[in-house]
């Protein structure tokens, strides 16, 4: 390959493309080559160039592209000027696209904020407009990351930028975040693996709107046999009915079971209600050799274990 001079190096600058000279084991040198390419893209193809993804790059194997890229420019007249002057680039919100996935790839999850991992989330559905107010005014309006992709469809509705495809697609997050939690507590003594527990009812519960009440059913050897929504209610009130629940453990088969509801107010504090109800559970399920192991409140602001603090 020939080397470049510096009027192929004054056009690459003019173009606005940066390369970065790279060895790997497997192929040899190789370049990497960035900026605004997207007007380019054709060219740095017929120059040899191959697009990367993952890195958000295009690709040239040997040690400097500059001259068979320079030549290319020079052969697309149109489109060189087209770049150059602005007229064919992306909008400015397709370069933070980009730069976004960039730090993503290279610094995991903990390198965004809350509304960046959601922008990512939205870039897949929404197309041709910036996604970072839309990010921010949904956090603001649901209260976090989590309250986002937990909210009722139809609130999520409310918010003319988001399509059909877009709810969905946060909806469809919230249950495979809620099945990859269970798998955690699948199949294992869940009184072993307390923390997993928690984890999985923060992200079945914690965010919901309205109170649900769930039983855990356990077999003899604590093992989740059934994870089920008892009652759900309104925001602040579920009724239970503790003939019910010991009626349900004994169709399952269950030795013991700990009872979870939440509290959307965000205050996991137990109410005197909530007390007199786990009473009456405990004290049937005793009848019958049914333990009752905990009764957990959840709440995005944490949670509060009847045990922990002398109720059972």
């Amino acid at each position: 390959m020939d080397a470049p001079d510096n009027s192929d190096q004054k056009l690459l600058v003019e173009a606005k493309l940066l390369l970065e000279p790279v060895t790997t084991e497997a192929s040899g040198p190789a370049c990497r080559v960035r900026g605004d390419t997207h007007p380019l893209r054709q060219v740095l193809r017929e120059a040899g160039g191959v697009w990367n993804s993952i890195e958000q790059c295009w690709i040239f194997s040997g040690a400097d592209p500059a001259a068979l890229i320079a030549t290319a420019l020079r052969s697309n007249p149109d489109v060189l000027a087209a770049a150059t002057s602005g007229a064919s680039r992306k909008p400015h919100y397709h370069g933070h696209r980009q730069r976004l996935r960039q730090r993503f790839m290279e610094a995991g999850a903990p390198g965004l904020a809350d509304y960046e991992l959601l922008e990512l989330i939205l870039f897949q559905c929404i197309a041709r407009i910036d996604v970072k107010p839309i990010a921010k005014e949904l956090i603001a309006t649901f209260g976090s990351l989590g309250g986002v992709i937990a909210a009722d469809p139809a609130r999520l509705g409310e918010n003319n930028k988001l399509n059909r495809a877009t709810i969905v697609h946060l909806k469809s997050l919230y249950a495979l975040s809620q099945r990859v939690a269970h798998e955690e507590i699948a199949q294992k003594p869940v009184l072993g693996s307390w923390d997993k527990l928690i984890s999985y009812l923060k992200t079945a519960l914690a965010y919901e709107a309205r109170e649900q009440f769930h039983i855990l059913f356990l077999n003899t050897k604590n093992v989740l046999i059934a994870d089920e929504v008892q009652q759900i209610g309104t925001v602040n009130h579920t009724p239970v009915y503790p003939r019910e629940v010991i009626r349900r453990a004994l169709e399952l088969g269950a030795t013991a079971l700990i009872l979870v509801h939440n509290h959307p107010s965000g205050d996991p504090t137990p109410s005197a209600a909530d007390i007199e109800m786990t009473r009456q559970i405990a004290a049937a399920g005793e009848k019958l050799d049914i333990t009752l192991h905990d009764h957990i409140i959840m709440s995005k602001n944490g949670h509060t274990s009847f045990r922990d603090i002398g109720h059972i």
